[in-house]
């Protein structure tokens, strides 16, 4: 696995968690596989909240692949997500 900065490490945990974000982004923009992914979350977080993660995850509910992917979701966040800048919530 490569080395990250924390403050990669903070956005692949963050990205992991977005449910449109699919780990083919997070291969692309760190370089990391799902086992990567896998592995970084599991010693990153609470065993419960990497449970919670991994169900669902692997639920029909999660679009973490492409190929599960709806063909008309282009976009990895959604349109209501608040823009973040350095790593605090931009505020309107």
């Amino acid at each position: 696995m490569n080395k990250l900065s924390p403050r990669d490490h903070d956005r692949v945990i963050e990205m992991a968690w977005e449910d449109r974000t699919p780990f083919e982004a997070i291969t692309f923009q760190f370089g990391l596989s799902e086992a990567d992914v896998i592995v970084l979350m599991r010693n990153s977080l609470k065993r419960s909240s990497f449970n919670l993660w991994r169900k669902r995850v692997n639920s029909g509910t999660s679009r973490k692949h492409l190929k599960k992917r709806d063909p008309d979701m282009n976009r990895f966040k959604s349109s209501r997500q608040k823009p973040i800048s350095n790593n605090k919530i931009s505020k309107r």
